[in-house]
């Protein structure tokens, strides 16, 4: 039997539960050999809840058996810690984004050690549905990806699919944008559903990013997230075909076209005594996705990010990259330049940065 993932946890707010809950569902896979946290309050919950050893000082952590740490702090005390742990030799999985704004991400690039090990956690290419419809897009079906259009996550995530998808690195990127505000009756949020009706402010960002003769279309309002009412819109479209949200169709032949379902497997439904767990998607009767963290009984989300964990762990020992440093400071960076042009109502243009070479 394989040994269990370990690692320790630097932070403890919402997104560090998402850790808590992987772990505490598949106990085989991973451990949490603690989590260092400022706030009494928090350590003080975290044990409480989660029953996890809690520290004050990231230095008692580090004393810890570990193969790697996750660092989920708010995006400004990113930088300072990434730093600190990889000039301690610490192999970092650093939460998404890893600074706040570009003079921070090229002073985060210039300040890290040169044989600094960091990945991000971006998990948005790893949630099953989005995995399937790339390792779909990439079976060569629908020839060469020239336009994507995206709404189903705000900034950076967003711009990783769409990077993906298109099959772009560091290119150039034409960008133009907009704001859209419009009323919109309130949904549930991270604390649950709602208990009233009340009426918000809706702000829907669209903007047209452009990397030579690819296109991409990033459409996004947060309200998408929990919203019953918003729901999430996906389009893949290549030279002999698209996805367009479950649906596929491409040629065969000139003269053949097919169309196919993105069909989902769960197991526990409809009398089924396996268990409650995602099993993955077929297309057309074949698999184009498996989900590696059976059986936990986890969201999309959470399966994304337990992928990430697994990829981090090959990452510390392979050196096999799954998402760099270098990726998350592009994709932070072009969603930077979304946000202005949307607020300047100017036509930008991204240009090299000094991750462009790793």
């Amino acid at each position: 039997m394989t040994a269990p993932i370990v690692f320790g946890l630097v932070g403890g707010g919402w997104r560090a539960e998402f850790y808590f809950r992987i772990a505490q569902a598949l106990p085989a896979q991973f451990q949490i050999a603690g989590c260092a946290a400022r706030s009494e309050a928090t350590r003080a919950r975290i044990k409480r809840a989660w029953n996890i050893r809690v520290f004050d000082k990231i230095d008692a952590l580090l004393d810890q058996h570990l193969d790697f740490v996750v660092t989920s702090v708010p995006r400004a005390t990113s930088p300072p810690l990434l730093v600190e742990l990889t000039s301690r030799d610490v192999p970092v999985l650093a939460e998404t984004p890893p600074a706040p704004d570009l003079e921070a991400l090229i002073q985060l690039r210039k300040e890290l050690p040169a044989n600094a090990r960091v990945q991000v956690a971006e998990q948005y290419p790893y949630q099953p549905l989005h995995a399937a419809r790339l390792a779909f897009a990439r079976s060569g079906k629908l020839g060469e990806i020239r336009q994507v259009q995206v709404s189903v996550a705000h900034g950076y995530h967003g711009i990783a699919l769409i990077r993906k998808f298109l099959n772009v690195s560091q290119e150039s990127a034409i960008i133009e944008a907009f704001e859209f505000k419009s009323p919109l009756i309130a949904g549930p949020g991270r604390t649950g559903p709602p208990t009233e009706e009340r009426e918000i402010e809706s702000t829907q960002v669209i903007a047209h990013l452009q990397f030579g003769r690819k296109l991409a279309v990033f459409d996004f309002a947060p309200d998408q997230y929990f919203s019953w009412i918003r729901s999430q819109r996906f389009l893949v479209r290549g030279d002999r075909g698209e996805i367009n949200n479950l649906e596929a169709s491409y040629l065969i032949d000139f003269r053949t076209p097919a169309s196919m379902r993105f069909e989902r497997h769960d197991a526990g439904q409809k009398g089924n005594l396996e268990g409650y767990y995602h099993k993955g998607y077929t297309v057309g009767g074949a698999w184009f996705y498996q989900n590696p963290l059976i059986p936990g009984r986890l969201s999309d989300d959470e399966i994304a990010v337990g992928t990430c964990l697994r990829l981090m762990a090959h990452y510390v020992e392979s050196g096999e990259s799954f998402y760099s440093l270098a990726e998350a400071s592009q994709d932070h960076y072009l969603s930077l330049i979304i946000d202005e042009a949307a607020r300047t109502g100017k036509k930008l243009e991204s240009s090299s940065q000094v991750w462009g070479s790793g």
